[in-house]
């Protein structure tokens, strides 16, 4: 008979290789003979939840939470499943807690004056600093004009370099009079308080009645470079519409990259959809671009996109996006562009659970893995979809 440990170890060994079934059974075989290490129960809640049974899982992440306040990890996994599923109250809380753990430790940027609670402080300056990626720093961007609202306070916002031009055009904002803009690496001027751009739904309590997506006055937060908009207006004007911007990968480093990114050969059901494709895709899956499907007709321009710059511009111009979650589509709905998202059965928290729609952003359409790994039902619902685009614009 296997120990507890030995159970333990073969279970996250199937967690690696993809097959949580697998993982569940060793977990529950090892509690039902006397093991009751957090390890196995931590391994059980992982399992149900890459199953989809997040409810199960939400049940046992709650139970160690309370038993364990220490372990940080647990915490912010508990965050992701409970901001999943909609319970943003408590799950930005919990999320607080990302910058805690020992591998993330050195991401925290240490400051020297108190974390803004939400509350008025005229007459102050705030710091909001950017972090974590940039599709984090595209859906969170609309929250800095909401807090200089909130707060009364002028606004310093500390920004990566890639994306400081959209910073610049930020709607609500008042850049070199009012409100300063500073590049992360260097000294912001004095400050009285400070936040992170994704602690902000914390400080201001967002629920997710407050979010754009749910306000028939809401509009686009960011615009493109009018210069770059008539650049690439120029390379794309001769081709046949539509044009549809096409990613097929994220970023290699994400941790869930894997779930979330597929090749570009598997959306061979999409050349026969009388589209062209505009190929967005950066990185080492670019030089899929060079070979498509067969009949796929697909401009490969990521040696001509520059920067999000380029990618704004060239949404600005094409009929929609169809891609998996990434950065790009995040900047679509920044930019009020429509967008489809191809998304895993389990998707990242910020797409909530079962629904097509989004309430972060009104111009967006999510397709959902009906089963875990099921990437060709998705295919042919944005198949059937492109077909009907084609159709509308002949009508």
């Amino acid at each position: 008979m296997k120990s507890a440990a030995e159970l333990e170890a073969e279970g996250r060994a199937h967690l690696e290789a993809g097959r949580p079934e697998e993982a569940e059974r060793c977990a529950r075989q090892a509690l039902a003979d006397g093991g009751g290490a957090v390890g196995l129960w931590h391994l059980l809640a992982v399992a149900l939840r890459i199953q989809g049974r997040v409810g199960e899982s939400l049940d046992i992440y709650t139970l160690m939470a309370d038993r364990l306040p220490g372990n940080l990890t647990i915490r912010f996994e508990l965050a992701e499943l409970l901001l999943l599923m909609g319970e943003f109250e408590r799950g930005w809380r919990e999320y607080r807690y990302r910058y805690n753990m020992v591998h993330t430790m050195p991401l925290e940027r240490r400051m020297q004056r108190p974390r803004w609670d939400g509350r008025p402080i005229p007459g102050k300056t705030l710091l909001i600093h950017d972090e974590q990626g940039y599709g984090d720093t595209f859906q969170f961007l609309r929250m800095v004009a909401w807090a200089k609202r909130r707060s009364q306070a002028r606004i310093v916002l500390q920004i990566n370099h890639e994306q400081v031009g959209f910073a610049r055009r930020l709607t609500g904002m008042d850049w070199g009079r009012a409100d300063e803009l500073v590049l992360r690496g260097s000294l912001p001027p004095p400050f009285d308080a400070h936040c992170e751009m994704m602690s902000l739904p914390m400080a201001m309590g967002l629920q997710l009645s407050d979010l754009p997506g749910l306000d028939r006055e809401w509009a686009p937060y960011l615009a493109a470079d009018p210069v770059r908009v008539k650049r690439w207006g120029r390379r794309l004007k001769s081709l046949p519409r539509p044009l549809v911007g096409l990613v097929w990968a994220g970023r290699p480093t994400h941790l869930n990259d894997a779930n979330r990114s597929m090749a570009l050969d598997r959306l061979a059901p999409l050349a026969s959809t009388g589209t062209t494709f505009l190929a967005l895709q950066k990185g080492p899956a670019a030089d899929q671009a060079s070979t498509p499907p067969r009949g796929m007709r697909i401009e490969r321009l990521s040696d001509a996109i520059a920067d999000f710059e380029d990618t704004a511009a060239i949404l600005t111009h094409a009929d929609l996006l169809v891609s998996v979650d990434s950065a790009p589509v995040h900047l679509a709905g920044a930019l009020g562009r429509p967008a489809w998202v191809m998304l895993p059965h389990v998707p990242d928290w910020r797409w909530l659970l079962g629904r097509a729609d989004t309430p972060w952003y009104p111009t967006l359409r999510l397709f959902r893995q009906p089963a875990r790994g099921d990437w060709d039902g998705v295919i042919r619902e944005v198949a059937e979809g492109l077909r009907g685009l084609e159709g509308e614009r002949r009508g």
